[in-house]
Parts: structure tokens; C-alpha cells; sequence
């Protein structure tokens, strides 16, 4: 049980000065700070370290809780962000209520943006640690809140991270929910041939794993289903499936295909990306994991040939079938729904679309599948005839500093094009291949490696420069001029086929996705992790974790890793059985709502209901992530914020004004 504060209880503040290495002394005079610090309202005593993080600074603080010199505790140090939790331990571990603490940010705020100004950051740095001890003394003690919590995770996507996670829960004991959009589990990387840089065969690494996923019982795997509503909070999240019709009873259909023989609709593979055909009876690819026939209704002619006895011996056909809701209750969420590929339709420059023989790195990649459409044997195209130079441009998509255009690196691009190049030149050792390039990225482990072979092992011929300009002759060939930065001149190469090395890009539901989840996305478009360093897999909200590229771009075994890190920390959220809520959370004075109901609109976590009894707001707790949003817009002045009450925010603002400036605005 951590310590009290009487209303009639004397305020004694301890303020910690931390050297932060030079970080902070080698810019700020931190034993003046000390001294100033000392003068403050309440401030029993200051003292300066040289790291207050470690177990030596924390100890020091222990001790003058302990021995009653102090009962509030300012520490003036790096940003909140990254140690607020670990001094809120050391004032709990103390005795003291952890929530009578605040960390003054005098390392982000004052010397970092003021190397070149020690006066100038010690100004400033004194102006938050005064701030500081003017909210630290209008703070109440707060208290935790406990919540249970299901031991059940619901996994949203069933690519290769969707799938490492679920394995790894279910091996903990936990039953997940796999939720899948498609017919069938394995993502994009069933559609890769090879995997760099061992060149292992991808559907060999990836299909025992969906046999795993299939066999496993605690997996609940949900195909052809998506998330259609999430309520509820960390612990106690009630959700809503859908899942879509098949047309064909998945329990009945033993995978024997005579459906598709005798469907006379062809149509285009998505799964081929259109270069390939199947039936509007169909499974995507024959590793498929359910091994279970779907009937494309938007494809389908409704002939009824499939729903024949002489046909579908199982009498597995249900051609009237409808959309099936399902509530399940569970305590965690990861999010593993994966990415889109870059379409380069709108790079007119480079002519997908346009000449017949310019296609993205995707299609390649199942151009060079055995299993595949051609069997892993590339054409041309316009002809039909293997390419005898070949080109690939990188950075399509990736890398692109124009407004609206995707800033990041895809990270895997480099390496694919190597790959592909490598498997193209096995097959024609005798046919010319070039890459394009900006920088060659070659970042994890054997990749540099890897892409030093394809040059020296391989001679294939790497050009530093973009293509600046590409046009078609009657043969359908490909003329592209470039520069070459490194040799500065320019070149020009007679192509038969060009591969456009397409980036990664957010999933085109991913808006529909966080809208779902309540959680946020950053600037580039992806899923954003609480932390970029500390907590990776994290999000904001409380029990909602990312995997994958849903997170950002990433290669397969950056994938793995972060889906067995995001399968981890839920595993531990609901080891605990419970989950303490931060006191952090608005509460409603009930005699001052008006029921306007201005701040249900507003709230970002959805975290406001409204009481039609009552006809007042009410705001759940779990929910509540102390955003203040509700708080700064309710017009009657009936929301307040714990932590950040208008007494505490006002404390900081009076002090943080000159006294002379007080008195030239006429005291205001």
C-alpha cells in the first residue's frame, strides 16, 4: 500500500538534477540549476547525479522518501517518454503514491536545442523545473484500477506474421481467433517463389506452418471472415466476425475439384495477379490452407452445373448461402494484416500499363514460380519468348520526395530485384540483366553477401542512376537512357523486358482497420507502435498489438520476429489476469453536464457513451486515454482531466509568466 497525502499534510518536494552524462551538463550548469531549484515553493532539497536512472540515482530517491524528507518527487531529466515509468516504480517501490511525481523534460526541451546557448538552455531549463513544482504541488494522490482480463487473442490477418503469432499463443495455451479476409492462409509470401538469401523454396518454409496453423486446436482459423466491429477495452474486447458465404459448405467439401472442372466461367487469378486463370469454382493455389473449394459469386453465371449429384458428390453446394455473424469475447488484439504492393500505373514515365513487356516485380515473381503460371519460365509478354536483356528499376514507388509520394524505403526491393535477377540468370546464363539503381540497400544478415555474388558469381551488371527516359520500338522492345552517377555519363540500353522493383505500401483498408481498433497511423501511412525503440509492437490502446508490414516495411524474418515479440507481450497481459488502468482517464461532474453531447463526437477512443436517463456523458475508464480532447471542448466546463486538472495546468501557466510581464497586461 503506497502512502497518502493529508489535504493538512506539509508538501515536501525533493528535486533531482541528472547529468545525463554531457548530455545535459555538457551544456547546462546543472549545479546552478541545483541551487535554484532549492529556492523553490515546498522544495525540502535538491540534489544533482550524474545518470538518475541508474540504480545509484534511484536509491537516492528511495532513501529521502524513506527517512520522510520528502513526500512529492521532481526529477529534471531526459523526456517522460522514456523514464517516467521507472521513477513512478521507485516512488511506488518507496511507499509513496507513484502519481505524486512529475519529470521535468530538460534534456529534449533545453540542451539539446540549445548546444551552442549554455545561458540560453539554462533558462529555459529552470523554467521547467519551476513549472514542474508548481503542478507538483496542486497533484492528488491517484489510484491504479484493475481489470480482468480473457485469456483469449484475436488475430486480424493470417500472413506470415498472423500466422507465428497465432502458433506461438496457442503453444502458451491460449485460444485465438485467426481471422483471414481470403479463402485461404499463407498471405503474400505463398506467392514468392524463393527467399532471399538462402534461395530456399518459399511454399517448402511456409506450408508445413499452415499445416501446423490448420491442426492446431487452439487456433480458431476463421478464412473468407473479417473483423466487422470491436467494442470493449483491454481484456474485455467483444467482437464481431463476419463470415463470408463460400458457396459451398466447408465442412461437407472434401477438395476434390470437380467443381471447378466442370465450371465453365474462366476468369483472371488474383492470386496469379491476372496472368494466370481459374474458375469462378476455385481455390487460390494448390498448397491452399483450408484445402476447401469458394464459388466467386460476382464470376458465377448461376448455371447450377456445380450443384449436380453427377458433379458434387458430397452435395456440398450452397448456392443460397448468406453471410454468418459471430460475437467472441477476447482480451488482446494483434493486427497483422500486411501490405499492398505499389501500383506504378500513375508513373507514366516508365509505361506499366502502357507497353506490354514493362511489369512489376510481383508479377515477375510468379513468372519465375514453379508453380506458377508459366512453371518458372519467364516470357516477354508481347511474344512469349524469354527476354535475352533484361532490366529492373528500383525504388518504384519507394523513396519518393515529391508531395503525396511514399518518403520511406520498402527495405526489401533491393533484394528481391538481386534475387530475381540471380534465378533469371541460372535459368539464361547467357542473357544480359541490369539493375537500376539509387543506393543499394542490402541491410540484414548474408544480404551484402548476396547481393556481392550476384555481381561477381553472376555478372549481373549494377548501374547507379534512374531511368529518365523509356520508349517503345515496333518490336516492342524497350529503349531506356539513364545516367550513370558513378562512370557521370549517359547511357543508353536496348531492353527486351523491364521490371519495375515495386515498394510496399499500407493495406487500402487500413484506414477501415484503425478506425476498428482505435489505434493510429503515422505519416507514411502504416500501423504506429506506441514507442519506435522501447515498444515496437505496442499501440496506444491498451491491449491492441501490430505485427509485421501493417506495422511498417520490413523483410520476412524482421516479420517473424516482431510476430512472435507482439504474440509475447499479449501472452504476458493475459498471464497477469488483469490490468492495471492508468488514473489518467477524464471523469464527468454530473451536476454540470448539459448533455450536449459535443464531446462523444470528438473523442478519439471512442471512450464516451451518453446516459439517456440521466442525459449526461459518461466515460469509460478502460477506454480513457487522458487525451483531454473532451475536456478542452466541453462548453459547460463539466469534464475533468485527473493528472492535468485546471488548477494543476493553471499552476504551471502562472509560474511560467514574468512577473513584470504580469504587470504590463495589466496582472492578466
Amino acid at each position: 500500500m503506497s502512502k497518502t497525502i493529508n489535504n493538512d499534510e506539509e508538501v515536501k518536494i525533493g528535486i533531482y538534477i541528472c547529468d545525463c552524462g554531457i548530455n545535459i551538463a555538457g551544456v547546462i550548469d546543472t549545479t546552478t540549476l541545483t541551487e535554484y531549484a532549492k529556492t523553490l515553493p515546498n522544495v525540502s532539497l535538491a540534489k544533482e547525479y550524474t545518470f538518475m536512472c541508474s540504480s545509484i540515482g534511484q536509491e537516492m530517491i528511495k532513501e529521502d522518501i524513506n527517512e520522510g524528507l520528502i513526500n512529492r518527487v521532481v526529477v529534471a531529466a531526459c523526456s517522460p517518454r522514456m523514464h517516467e515509468p521507472t521513477f513512478r516504480t521507485v516512488v511506488r517501490e518507496a511507499g509513496l503514491n507513484e502519481f505524486l511525481f512529475e519529470q521535468a523534460n530538460i534534456r529534449e526541451h533545453a540542451s539539446w536545442v540549445n548546444l551552442d546557448d549554455s545561458e540560453g538552455a539554462l533558462k529555459i531549463a529552470k523554467d521547467h523545473v519551476r513549472m514542474a513544482v508548481a503542478k507538483l504541488n496542486e497533484l492528488k494522490p491517484l489510484e491504479v484500477e484493475l481489470v480482468k482480463v480473457e485469456p483469449t487473442c484475436l488475430i486480424i490477418g493470417a500472413g506470415i506474421a498472423g500466422m507465428y503469432a497465432s502458433l506461438d499463443l496457442a503453444q502458451e495455451g491460449y485460444d485465438v481467433y485467426l481471422v483471414e479476409k481470403e479463402p485461404t492462409i499463407g498471405g503474400h509470401m505463398a506467392q514468392l517463389d524463393k527467399t532471399f538469401p538462402t534461395m530456399d523454396c518459399s511454399a517448402c518454409i511456409l506450408t508445413p506452418k499452415m499445416v501446423d496453423v490448420e491442426r492446431e486446436e487452439k487456433i480458431h482459423l476463421m478464412t473468407y471472415s473479417e473483423v466487422d466491429n470491436v467494442d470493449g477495452y483491454v481484456g474485455n474486447f467483444d467482437v464481431t466476425i463476419k463470415k463470408k458465404p463460400h458457396y459451398i459448405d466447408q465442412e461437407a467439401c472434401t477438395g476434390c475439384g470437380a467443381c471447378a472442372i466442370e465450371c465453365p466461367v474462366i476468369c483472371g487469378n488474383e492470386f496469379e495477379l491476372g496472368i494466370g486463370t481459374r474458375k469462378a469454382a476455385y481455390i487460390p493455389f494448390p498448397q491452399a490452407i483450408p484445402g476447401k473449394y469458394t464459388i466467386d459469386m460476382t464470376k458465377c453465371i448461376k448455371c447450377g452445373i456445380c450443384a449436380s449429384p453427377d458433379v458434387c458428390e458430397p452435395d456440398a453446394i450452397r448456392l443460397d448461402q448468406k453471410p454468418e455473424y459471430i460475437d467472441v469475447k477476447v482480451g488482446t488484439i494483434i493486427a497483422a494484416t500486411g501490405w499492398d504492393l505499389y501500383d506504378p500505373t500513375e508513373l507514366k514515365q516508365y509505361g506499366y500499363g502502357k507497353y506490354p513487356n514493362v511489369i512489376t516485380g510481383f508479377e515477375m515473381e510468379r513468372l519465375l514460380s514453379s508453380y506458377g503460371p508459366l512453371e518458372g519460365k519467364p516470357v516477354r509478354p508481347s511474344d512469349l519468348k524469354p527476354p535475352h536483356v533484361l532490366g529492373f528499376l528500383q525504388c518504384v514507388g519507394s523513396r519518393d520526395f515529391r508531395p503525396g509520394k511514399n518518403k520511406y524505403c520498402s527495405r526489401v526491393c533491393c533484394m528481391y530485384a538481386t534475387k530475381q535477377a540471380r534465378q533469371y540468370k541460372e535459368k539464361h546464363p547467357e542473357a544480359s540483366v541490369y539493375i537500376f539503381y539509387t543506393d543499394i540497400r542490402a541491410f540484414g544478415k548474408g544480404y551484402e553477401e548476396f547481393y556481392e555474388s550476384a555481381g561477381e558469381n553472376f555478372n549481373i551488371k549494377f548501374i547507379r542512376g534512374r531511368i529518365g527516359e523509356l520508349y517503345e520500338n515496333k518490336d516492342h522492345s524497350l529503349i531506356v537512357r539513364a545516367e550513370d552517377t558513378f562512370l557521370q555519363k549517359q547511357i543508353e540500353i536496348k531492353l527486351d523486358m523491364l521490371v519495375l522493383s515495386c515498394g510496399l505500401e499500407p493495406r487500402h483498408d487500413s484506414d477501415q482497420i484503425a478506425s476498428l481498433l482505435t489505434i493510429q497511423k503515422s505519416s507514411d501511412g502504416f500501423f504506429m507502435e506506441a514507442h519506435p525503440k522501447l515498444r515496437p509492437v505496442d499501440t496506444l490502446t491498451s491491449g491492441i498489438f501490430i505485427a509485421g508490414v501493417a506495422q511498417g516495411p520490413k523483410d520476412i524474418p524482421d516479420t517473424v520476429a516482431q510476430a512472435k515479440g507482439a504474440a509475447s507481450s499479449a501472452a504476458t497481459l493475459m498471464a497477469m489476469g488483469e490490468f492495471a488502468i492508468e488514473p489518467y482517464y477524464s471523469i464527468v461532474l454530473e451536476q454540470k453536464c448539459s448533455g450536449c453531447k459535443s464531446c462523444q463526437s470528438l473523442c478519439p477512443f471512442n471512450a464516451i457513451s451518453f446516459d439517456v436517463i440521466k442525459n449526461i456523458a459518461v466515460i469509460n475508464k478502460a477506454l480513457c486515454k487522458g487525451c483531454g480532447t473532451c475536456a478542452a471542448a466541453c462548453p459547460s466546463d463539466a469534464i475533468v482531466q485527473n493528472h492535468f486538472s485546471d488548477d494543476q495546468i493553471f499552476a504551471m501557466i502562472n509560474t511560467a509568466i514574468p512577473p513584470l510581464a504580469k504587470t504590463e497586461n495589466g496582472g492578466k
